[in-house]
């Protein structure tokens, strides 16, 4: 409680789809049950349910909140004034704009304006409905200040943050995270967060899923370790504010609107807490890559960081994927991702450094989507380069880089704002347009021809 310690030495509780448990105050959970007629320190029980109820309980998501005042406590939503205009749920056609053309995006400047998170996320692409509880969306975020005496609340679904410029200090019900670009935070619907800029003007990415929740990958053949370890995600520890805060605002995020509502009281009042639906955060860093050791370049799937399945096997409504530093060893081999056509979607943006299949355009901030069955791959300048080094170039390490993708089953649709932003890169599809035949049918069939003639006069 209080503001007494830097965020620099939060603690944490580590693992994942744990039921973890975490009390500010000593004493403060209650034993043996989880609503007791009085709860210690005379606090209100309360339950946030990421999962209906009958859920299966491998995959039932709750945790119980105590709390000095309950969150029902709050004057009604009204409609937020301003609105916001560039923020979208559901994707039709009165919308939002289906195209399959490869689209890219270079970094978009942070305002001079003040901006905090809520006002500087914008929707980029999505699929599906958060009223159908079926879908996704992907957005980006620009803010140069700090949400003010307001916390904003996601009703349609999870939020996958990626920051790619200036840490994030996001204060939730269940304590504080501290997210560094290279990091990732999992803010799961309904939790109540507000976001600080310890280092001013910040940007970065953020996927959205309707329906469902993000989960790690199974490891199949890789066997008990590899890829994102449990351990390694990081989930925070209570923390609690008290007191009065006239006209504190609660902006809820319903249906792609904004709705606000006023209170006295911060939300951020959890003194205790134990549960299994939780925010956390991941450091990219510590992802453990799989690779190919003789031939071929391996799918980008054994990149699987989380992944929200569908009812399908094996397909994923949004997969969440990293292109880490790692070495490239197979021989023969076109290192580089392959050409590809692809029946998912791919959203891609690069946190720092380059990206092995665009030697440049493609920058740090910017973005990219290749959406279903649109061709795509490397540039020229990659294709040449790596065709130059020849068929034995020898081990070669990627470093100073993290790329990701958002990767889904549904085809997306792209927001007017997006597709008439200044930051597009209307010269993109130029990065292939270079790429010559090297096909040597003919020089083979004559070498053949002269080979056969040759056999003719020996065989006279």
């Amino acid at each position: 409680m209080g503001d007494e310690n830097s965020l620099e030495e939060l603690s944490y509780q580590s693992g994942y789809g744990n039921s973890f448990s975490s009390e500010a105050l000593a004493g403060a959970l209650p034993h043996g049950q989880n609503s007791p007629l009085l709860c210690p320190y005379s606090l209100y029980a309360e339950q946030i349910s990421g999962t209906s109820f009958t859920s299966p309980r491998k995959l039932n998501l709750r945790s119980w909140l105590y709390r000095i005042k309950p969150s029902v406590t709050h004057e009604p939503f009204k409609p937020r004034v301003p609105s916001h205009g560039k923020l979208l749920s559901e994707f039709d056609r009165s919308n939002s704009s289906a195209t399959p053309t490869q689209l890219r995006w270079k970094p978009v400047e942070i305002p001079d304006s003040p901006t905090d998170f809520v006002d500087g996320l914008f929707t980029v692409c999505g699929a599906g409905s958060s009223f159908l509880r079926h879908g996704f969306a992907v957005h980006m975020y620009t803010a140069n200040k700090s949400m003010d005496n307001c916390a904003f609340c996601n009703a349609d679904g999870d939020f996958l943050i990626v920051p790619q410029k200036g840490r994030l200090w996001i204060t939730t019900e269940c304590g504080k995270l501290q997210v560094s670009p290279g990091e990732v935070a999992i803010l799961p619907q309904g939790f109540r967060f507000a976001v600080d800029l310890p280092d001013g003007p910040s940007r970065g990415y953020v996927a959205e899923i309707f329906g469902a929740h993000f989960q790690l990958p199974d490891l199949g053949p890789i066997g008990a370790n590899g890829l994102a370890a449990p351990r390694d995600f990081l989930a925070p520890t209570a923390w609690f504010e008290d007191g009065r805060r006239p006209g504190y605002t609660i902006v809820q995020k319903f249906g792609g609107e904004l709705f606000t509502a006023k209170q006295d009281f911060s939300p951020f009042n959890v003194v205790a807490w134990h549960g299994n639906h939780v925010p956390y955060k991941y450091d990219l860093s510590k992802f453990c890559p799989y690779n190919t050791v003789l031939v071929d370049h391996s799918d980008p799937s054994i990149n699987t960081v989380l992944t929200a399945p569908t009812d399908k096997p094996g397909v994923a409504l949004l997969d969440f994927v990293v292109f880490p530093p790692r070495w490239l060893v197979a021989e023969h081999t076109f290192r580089p991702p392959y050409y590809h056509r692809n029946c998912m979607s791919e959203f891609m943006g690069l946190i720092y450094g380059g990206y092995e299949a665009k030697a440049d355009g493609f920058l740090p901030g910017g973005s990219s989507l290749h959406s279903c069955m649109t061709p795509h791959g490397p540039d020229t300048k990659t294709y040449e380069a790596t065709i130059a080094r020849g068929n034995e170039p020898g081990p070669f390490r990627i470093k100073d880089t993290m790329a990701f993708m958002f990767e889904s089953c549904l085809m997306p649709r792209v927001c007017a704002w997006a597709l008439e932003s200044p930051f597009m890169d209307h010269d993109y599809y130029q990065c292939w347009i270079g790429l010559r035949s090297h096909f040597t049918w003919e020089s083979r069939n004559a070498t053949s021809k002269d080979d056969n003639e040759v056999d003719g006069k020996t065989a006279k």
